[in-house]
């Protein structure tokens, strides 16, 4: 056997580049450094991430943490190499299901998966999830960076995010919902995270490319689509701090009929006037393509509402008043009522 043979095979000749690894590493310090707050206490590179919650500011914490991915819509970032937002898509699909319990987020760890590592489209792809992470006051403190060859197609990736926030013990949301409450829509930025798999079919039938005109919005389609997931947390936060908040429901995949009734009691459910608010372009157009029906429309997209905050009576002017001074979009929606599930007036398509 030839020394060759003994010694010649690395395992960057096996398609894992460490030192690329070590200098994606460098690169997104800074990024990670900018989202520091109360409460963190290592930057990245050790084994595993600190964080203090006395020195974020909390007596009596519960943790909450969630997780989760952007789904398909990868695809169209992928597909058409605009991956700068694609990060803030991932925080916003944890931080916002976290603020639904009540819970401040204070830290994420995110998992990059790729066949082959290249430093630039990474580094984009991690600036972005850093943006997210400083927009809703929570510290990127930790990560991986899996270079798995033989798993992905080349140009692939895959990403998945980990957040964890904390409440003070008996703050917890949904709490005290009741029939008359009301339900304030804040507005959704186009498709944000769900539904892609049908997105991605209906422009198929379409017979457009991603780089055409978008026929509902300046630009080219494909950056029309991937407009990134809207982050509700520090409005949200505002708004329960100030009272009256009953519950917060993030309105994801199985659209305002699924998600709505997740955080209301058994025994009630909610009347929604589809009039209250103008759908937006984007689903008009998806609807077109697909030739479905409002129905369908209503539990596969956001159709427009993010969030849904339930607020009691007498404080839902304030708080409508609160959360479009913290830049929201706001309208009434409608009102929880006696009953199961989510029922309709109006029209919306």
């Amino acid at each position: 056997m030839t020394d060759a043979k003994k010694n010649g095979i690395t395992y960057a000749d096996a398609g894992v580049d460490i030192d690329a690894g070590n200098a994606l590493v460098e690169r997104i310090k800074p990024a990670a450094k900018r989202t520091n707050r109360p409460g963190t206490v290592s930057g990245l590179g050790g084994f595993g991430a600190l964080f203090d919650l006395k020195a974020a500011g909390y007596s009596d914490p519960v943790l909450v943490a969630a997780t989760d991915g952007v789904g398909t819509k990868l695809r169209i970032a992928i597909d058409t190499g605009n991956v700068d937002t694609i990060g803030i898509d991932l925080v916003a699909m944890c931080v916002n299901d976290l603020i639904c319990q009540g819970a401040e987020p204070l830290f994420f760890l995110d998992y990059f998966a790729t066949g082959k590592l290249d430093l630039d489209q990474a580094t984009r792809i991690i600036n972005g999830i850093a943006e997210g992470c400083a927009q809703s006051g929570c510290a990127l403190i930790g990560g991986e960076t899996a270079e798995m060859p033989g798993m992905y197609h080349k140009g692939d990736f895959d990403l998945a995010g980990f957040a964890v926030g904390a409440m003070e013990r008996g703050s917890e949301l949904p709490r005290a919902v009741a029939e008359g409450d009301v339900l304030l829509g804040l507005a959704s930025n186009g498709v944000h995270s769900n539904g892609y798999s049908l997105v991605r079919k209906l422009v198929e039938v379409s017979g457009l490319g991603w780089d055409a005109p978008c026929p509902f919005a300046e630009g080219t389609l494909g950056a029309a689509l991937l407009a990134p997931t809207r982050l509700y947390v520090r409005q949200a936060l505002a708004a329960i701090r100030a009272g009256g908040v009953h519950a917060l429901a993030h309105i994801t995949g199985g659209g305002l009929t699924e998600n709505l009734p997740r955080v209301l009691p058994e025994g009630l459910g909610a009347q929604i006037d589809l009039s209250s608010w103008s759908l937006p372009p984007v689903f008009r157009w998806l609807s077109q393509q697909g030739g479905f029906s409002e129905a369908e429309l209503l539990k596969t997209f956001n159709s427009g509402i993010g969030m849904i905050a339930v607020v009691a009576p007498d404080r839902a002017e304030a708080l409508a008043a609160l959360l479009k001074a913290e830049g929201e979009t706001v309208c009434t929606l409608g009102q929880v009522t006696r009953g199961e599930g989510v029922s309709y007036s109006g029209q919306i398509l």
